[in-house]
């Protein structure tokens, strides 16, 4: 790799660090480390991150160069799910002052709900910053370090930012992300869709099918749609700045343009993978278009363009960590043992428990470097995150849903989901029906389960139920 690249990528970390730091002097609370009165800037910088990761750029390059421009229905998808969050349900998490999903769980249904689904969407956060930090490994190894280094190195830069400013720090550095995104991708498609001809060479040298909106399969298409559609209303890194709004009007204006900012940006990364088929169609994998790609673009662009793809990478982790942080502190530490604790002492511990959750994503990103089931793992982790929004509308609109029902659905959900995952990864497709997949079965048990388990096991519901009227979710 040519040292100008390197010094580029480099010194867009450094920068990154640099403005995380300073956003040292407005953390001086608990309060502020998780997010309070952010404005609609704040709120669409942090509340990006979440759905513009490394999957948002190699990913759907990857899609693009294996199908074409269907691949970008994942930001599109992500983008529909957001604008049903703006719609539906901004205004109700905001007025419910709590900075976590969780909390809103146990705000409907009752306390054992919050536990339980705090443990379940912690481990969501960690399943998917572990993918997050391997691609950072991966992007590492592109540079010629050594992959292990590069975790430690890239993620150690994440963690000390997130440590130093929490939400106000993401929101910060997040901006320059966006940013960066945007102007890298931009840059690559002008630069490479003129070499290949723009898109009437790509229609020339491309099969037809690559220019179809169906041509990755209208069921994962309608998967992913399903799952955005219920994700991002459980999706505590996406979520946590919306609940951090300074008002409610802040919440669903800055919901709306993070949608907006979300959904076309796959079209960019797939038409990257388009060009990389034209150009280099005899990849091993579609994996490499992405990198392939930035190879043969000239020093400074290829520096900035990698320094765009470090930026979705690392606008995707810091927020997760700091999500997970957040529960742990909120349902946990302070709901479960300490409820007395002092602002000083919170503070304190939601910078161990950030620091926790990006030490454990670092360290299972070492453990499953080359092994594919990490992607099992992710997909698991995004069924679980839609089904708890299904037993979070039954706690809404079905008053007979009780605190034991909402935890025993939760857990049967997880088995079920767990099966499904393992059940392909050994057997090589689904049980029942091969387009039965995961997410299908696993919204289907949650609503069969919480509903059965309410049933069976009916108890008094929160005293808080009784102040919730539909008009709030208008």
């Amino acid at each position: 790799m040519s040292p100008l690249i390197l010094t580029i990528v480099i010194l867009y970390l450094v920068l990154t660090i640099g403005i995380g730091m300073v956003a040292t002097k407005r953390t001086q609370s608990a309060s502020s480390f998780h997010g309070a009165k952010l404005g609609v800037v704040m709120c669409v910088a942090a509340g990006t991150g979440e759905w513009l990761g490394g999957t948002a750029t190699t990913g759907i390059s990857e899609y693009g160069y294996d199908f074409g421009i269907a691949g970008a229905w994942y930001t599109i998808a992500n983008g529909i799910g957001i604008i049903f969050l703006a719609l539906f349900f901004a205004k109700l998490y905001r007025s419910l002052e709590t900075v976590t999903v969780p909390g809103i769980l146990g705000h409907f249904i009752g306390p054992g709900s919050q536990t339980v689904s705090s443990i379940l969407l912690t481990f969501v956060m960690l399943a998917v910053g572990t993918s997050q930090v391997v691609a950072i490994g991966s992007l590492g190894v592109v540079f010629g370090l050594d992959y292990v280094a590069a975790v430690i190195v890239l993620g150690g830069g994440f963690i000390l930012y997130t440590l130093a400013g929490g939400m106000i720090a993401v929101g910060y550095t997040n901006v320059l992300h966006l940013i960066a995104m945007y102007a890298g991708v931009l840059l690559a498609v002008l630069l490479i869709g003129g070499d290949v001809g723009g898109l009437a060479g790509m229609q020339a040298a491309l099969p037809q099918s690559y220019f179809s909106i169906k041509s990755i399969g209208m069921p994962k298409v309608f998967s992913w749609i399903l799952a955005s559609l219920l994700g991002a209303c459980t999706a505590q890194a996406g979520i946590q700045p919306i609940l951090a709004a300074k008002d409610v009007p802040t919440a669903r204006r800055a919901a709306f343009i993070t949608a907006i900012l979300v959904a076309p940006f796959g079209l960019l990364t797939a038409f990257l993978g388009m060009a990389a088929k034209v150009r280099y169609p005899g990849l091993a994998s579609g994996k490499q278009a992405l990198p392939t790609l930035m190879m043969a673009l000239n020093p400074v662009a290829g520096g900035i363009v990698l320094a765009s793809i470090l930026a979705a990478v690392l606008s995707t982790i810091s927020p997760i960590i700091l999500a997970s942080g957040t529960m742990l502190t909120k349902d946990i530490y302070q709901r479960k043992l300490r409820p007395d604790a002092d602002d000083r002492t919170l503070l304190r511990v939601s910078r161990l428990t950030t620091a926790g959750s990006g030490m454990v994503c670092i360290l299972a990103a070492i453990l499953l470097y080359d092994n594919s089931r990490i992607l099992d793992l992710v997909y698991f982790a995004y069924t679980l995150r839609g089904c708890l929004f299904v037993v979070l509308l039954l706690g809404i609109y079905w008053h007979r849903t009780s605190d034991g029902g909402g935890i025993r659905g939760m857990v049967a959900t997880t088995a079920v989901g767990f099966f499904w995952v393992a059940y392909k990864a050994v057997v090589g497709h689904y049980p029942i029906h091969p387009n039965l997949n995961e997410t299908y079965i696993s919204i289907l048990a949650a609503l069969c389960f919480t509903v059965l388990f309410s049933l069976l096991h009916r108890t008094p519901q929160p005293l808080v139920r009784a102040k919730f009227s539909g008009k709030e979710g208008d």
